[in-house]
């Protein structure tokens, strides 16, 4: 049984961690105490939980509890600020993604993790769901040969009927560059991940273009009304939102605490990411990849092309929908003889196409296989973000970025 405390009590921290923690991984995890700058919101967490010790101070958290692992679940830009200072007073962690936002960050992470020791995982669920991982086994059994290019497409639906998750990141406290490094970083960092761990070869170099075409003042059809909690706008607006009662319980009645806001307007004033983005990346193995992020889309998925030696895979997975509704997810394979091959994956239950529950049995049991190398540290978390900070930079500086330019020689 190992003891675990919690760096933000975040909603993610809750339904990612705290109830499976409670339920699933009872017999092998005792949640330990909880560390938030919003009190009330930790207080609301661990109630809700196993009434853990709630903490006004992260230092006084780990002296006294002392764990045997920080989880960190803060907003992203102080992800770093806890990995590190855990790691200097003797824990191991494991961080939500991305691990951080910025190359300064990423190799401060690094350097402290050469200097104490420590282990860190990096929580990129999206490798665990069996749709993916049935791509990395035929990648790697080199069904396609060398992989020579990439094209990927990711799209995050605007649609309320579907729950509107692009337009969700408008709203919150992600569409600020500073908190959140943009979707290049705190939501490509999976895609990105997933490509590296797929071809096996790291990122080299990276051009970018990014727009922001639905969202922000520029667009806004009411003008900034702050939240949708009161806005006159609320039942004509396409984006209005309405909290969920325990997004009321959790957030609302805790703002006084942070003046966190669940549900500011899209048109806000401040909001400085992008919502469409184009993406080329050179790898250090030769292969070179085409991607394309946009949050304004009709229906939420992806879509992948493979072009290997030997042929060509294409692959697709369809979230919402009249496309989602397939029992089943297909792989198509292409051989240079005009075959085709399908490799039919069943959906499975569960978040994230059935990762979520294999990610936490990896990482929070003894002893599980992992012949794929699912688990993922430091250098998947640095490769990663590195990917979308040197697509952030090359769409504000309008050139070219090497990955060479942000990390530290000493860890390439």
């Amino acid at each position: 049984m190992k003891r675990y405390v919690f760096a933000g009590a975040s909603s993610r921290a809750f339904w990612m961690y705290g109830k499976p923690m409670m339920n699933e991984l009872a017999d092998v995890c005792e949640m330990c105490g909880v560390y938030d700058i919003n009190h009330g919101r930790a207080k609301v967490f661990s109630g809700k939980l196993n009434n853990m010790s709630v903490f006004d101070d992260f230092d006084v958290m780990l002296n006294t509890v002392k764990p045997d692992c920080v989880i960190v679940t803060t907003v992203d830009a102080y992800h770093s600020d806890y990995i590190i200072r855990s790691m200097e007073l003797g824990y191991d962690v494991i961080t939500e993604k991305p691990m951080t936002i910025s190359e300064d960050r990423c190799n401060a992470i690094l350097e402290a993790q050469k200097k104490y020791g420590r282990e860190v995982i990096v929580t990129f669920n999206y490798r665990f769901a069996p749709f993916k991982t049935k791509i990395k086994e035929l990648l790697k059994s080199g069904v396609i040969g060398d992989v020579y290019s990439v094209h990927f497409e990711w799209m995050l639906d605007r649609v309320k009927e579907f729950g509107a998750h692009g337009t969700s990141y408008f709203r919150r406290w992600n569409a600020r560059m500073a908190k959140s490094g943009g979707l290049l970083v705190h939501k490509a960092t999976h895609h990105f991940d997933l490509v590296n761990w797929w071809i096996d070869q790291k990122p080299a170099r990276v051009s970018a273009f990014g727009k922001l075409n639905l969202y922000g003042a520029k667009n806004a059809k009411y003008g900034n009304t702050s939240r949708c909690w009161d806005c006159p706008h609320m039942n004509e607006c396409e984006f209005s939102y309405k909290l969920a009662p325990f997004e009321v319980e959790y957030y609302k009645d805790n703002e006084k605490y942070d003046g966190y806001i669940k549900d500011k307007c899209v048109f806000a004033d401040d909001i400085d990411i992008y919502d469409t983005m184009s993406l080329n990346v050179e790898y250090d193995g030769g292969a070179v990849m085409s991607y394309c992020l946009n949050a304004t889309a009709a229906y939420e998925g992806w879509k992948i092309v493979f072009n290997g030696s030997k042929g060509r895979m294409e692959a697709a997975e369809y979230e919402t929908g009249f496309q989602s509704k397939a029992p089943e997810d297909v792989v198509k394979v292409f051989d240079l003889d005009n075959n085709m091959t399908e490799y039919r994956v069943t959906r499975k239950g569960g978040d994230h196409g059935g990762g979520d529950i294999r990610m936490r049995d990896m990482i929070f049991r003894e002893n599980v296989p992992d012949p794929l190398g699912h688990r993922a540290g430091t250098m998947d978390g640095a490769y990663s973000i590195l990917v979308g900070v040197a697509g952030n930079k090359s769409i504000k500086e309008g050139r070219i970025i090497s990955i060479s330019e942000l990390l530290d020689e000493k860890f390439r």
